[in-house]
């Protein structure tokens, strides 16, 4: 049975997902790492969503995000959300290595670690997305340090999620998690340098206009022409500005130059990949097999059997 602070919660979600542009699909109670009380919630752009175009959103269940430092990053994440569910897998996404990759599984919010260490960890999984049900995916265990948590609004997923994401991919850029059929739990460390406090923005990845262009033509091939069956995808979406430490403007710009050069069909801020994308097949194909192969360093042996601090 729904507690008085799951309700209370529903009914402000309600609220603001309807503001958003989102509905409330369905909403149930969970439970988190250490079993404390949560509110899972299903979000979708209509109420007949099909499973793969909703979002979850879970979320302690007395959190109040209508407090003033925190509303603002609950209406962002929402209406980020809404733009994000147009996509036809709103939870794929690529790297900069050509990994096209989903995420699932999240445990929010963050918890306190279980091994001594004074750090925050959020358990998920990230799978490879190659358009062949590929089994490979991995475990994580992204751990943030208590430092770095002061720059976080709230230990919960609306306000982490962008960047737990990005971390673990620019993990993957780096060779440093491995896609496996199964395995432990790898370490992705989120730590102060991948922030800067005087700017109060993260970092992630360093960029040129030729490698966010790049980027973008990757996504669009990917998301739309392989996963999408060639259905538009969301082009300037800022949590991909900020792995590529750009903004959506640019992102917008970039997609503009593609479009003129015939790799994109660009609607507003859609956009679907055309035949010479698709013609790319061989070249992305092999990009994608020299990222995974990447993904196969000479691992620390304590690492690999999942000696790790989580």
């Amino acid at each position: 049975m729904p507690t008085q602070f799951q309700n209370a919660l529903t009914a402000m979600l309600e609220t603001a997902a309807w503001k958003a542009g989102l509905i409330v699909i369905s909403a149930e109670a969970g439970t988190d790492f250490n079993r404390h009380a949560t509110a899972r919630f299903r979000l979708g752009l209509a109420p007949g969503a099909t499973s793969e175009r909703t979002l979850q959103l879970e979320l302690s269940e007395a959190f109040d995000f209508q407090k003033p430092e925190l509303l603002p990053g609950m209406t962002t994440h929402l209406r980020d959300a809404a733009k994000r569910l147009r996509n036809p897998r709103p939870d794929a996404y690529v790297t900069l290595a050509g990994l096209p990759v989903s995420f699932s599984g999240f445990q929010w919010p963050f918890h306190r670690s279980t091994s001594g260490a004074d750090t925050y960890i959020v358990h998920g999984e990230v799978h490879l997305e190659d358009g062949q049900g590929s089994p490979l995916h991995a475990k994580t265990s992204a751990s943030m340090t208590v430092t770095f948590a002061e720059v976080v609004a709230a230990p919960e997923q609306p306000y982490a999620e962008g960047f737990i994401y990005n971390a673990i991919r620019k993990t993957l850029d780096q060779g440093q998690l491995e896609l496996l059929k199964s395995g432990n739990r790898q370490p992705v460390p989120v730590t102060t340098r991948y922030y800067s406090r005087w700017q109060k923005k993260f970092f992630f990845s360093d960029t040129t206009d030729e490698s966010r262009m790049d980027f973008l033509a990757v996504k669009v091939y990917w998301l739309s022409g392989v996963l999408g069956g060639n259905q538009p995808v969301w082009i300037d979406d800022p949590r991909d500005a900020q792995y590529l430490n750009t903004t959506p403007e640019e992102l917008a710009r970039m997609a503009a130059d593609l479009s003129r050069q015939g790799l994109l069909s660009l609607g507003g801020d859609l956009a679907s990949a055309t035949p010479m994308l698709l013609g790319r097949a061989e070249e992305y194909q092999a990009r994608l097999g020299r990222a995974l192969a990447a993904t196969k360093p000479e691992f620390n042996e304590e690492m690999r059997h999942g000696h790790t601090n989580m």
